[in-house]
């Protein structure tokens, strides 16, 4: 497939170029230094230097993919972000002006507790991982909401704590509902879960929890 990449330069997102190149996909990918993009000169990569709050410096790029797949991120914690919302929205806008369908998207198990919950799992989750990331959920948050009244084909993929573990192709997915027990995923099983389930039509306009 002809993929477009947001976010390549991140832990998730590099994976995700790498298991994409080596599947034999042909891939554009999009960052603001692109020399940080790990896999810069391979044949089947094309690379943009853009920010995807500044659409003008990509949007001319999305025609002809066949698929978009967002893993934006922020490093910043201490401060409030619009990368996820509005680089999401631009990403959407972009995808209906050049006739793209297909949009893949990172979110975040974090942003809530279901009521099957252990306790324990409950109070870490509530006063430690969602304080010490309030201003990311909070825009993730806002991202879901603009992706789920977009009319593009898209999935949002929920993850939980993220390891740099190796590939292994063995986790779970609840497609629509609370995955029971989430505990971590390898970046490298995310990036796995993410290309296996692009032309899987059960996925689209579902939220998709994974975990190991």
């Amino acid at each position: 497939m002809k993929l477009l990449i947001f976010g390549p330069t991140g832990g998730s997102g590099a994976q995700l170029l790498t298991q994409a190149l080596d599947a034999g996909h042909d891939v554009t990918a999009v960052a603001r230094d692109p020399d940080r993009i790990p896999a810069a000169g391979h044949g089947r990569l094309t690379l943009i230097g853009g920010d995807v709050l500044e659409p003008r410096t990509w949007q001319a790029a999305v025609g002809g993919h066949e698929a978009v797949l967002s893993c934006l991120g922020s490093r910043d914690r201490k401060h409030p972000t619009t990368v996820y919302s509005q680089g999401t929205t631009n990403i959407i806008d972009a995808m209906s002006q050049a006739g793209v369908r297909r949009l893949m998207c990172l979110s975040s198990a974090g942003l809530e507790i279901p009521s099957e919950t252990p306790l324990p799992q409950k109070l870490v989750t509530r006063f430690l991982i969602q304080r010490l990331y309030r201003h990311g959920y909070t825009d993730m948050a806002a991202m879901e909401r603009a992706v789920a009244a977009s009319d593009v084909d898209w999935t949002i993929i929920r993850p939980p704590m993220l390891t740099d573990g190796p590939l292994t192709g063995r986790y779970r997915a609840a497609v629509g509902r609370h995955l029971a027990n989430p505990r971590r995923i390898s970046r490298a099983d995310l990036a796995h879960y993410m290309l296996s389930h692009l032309e899987d039509r059960g996925t689209w306009q579902k939220t998709v929890e994974v975990s190991s």
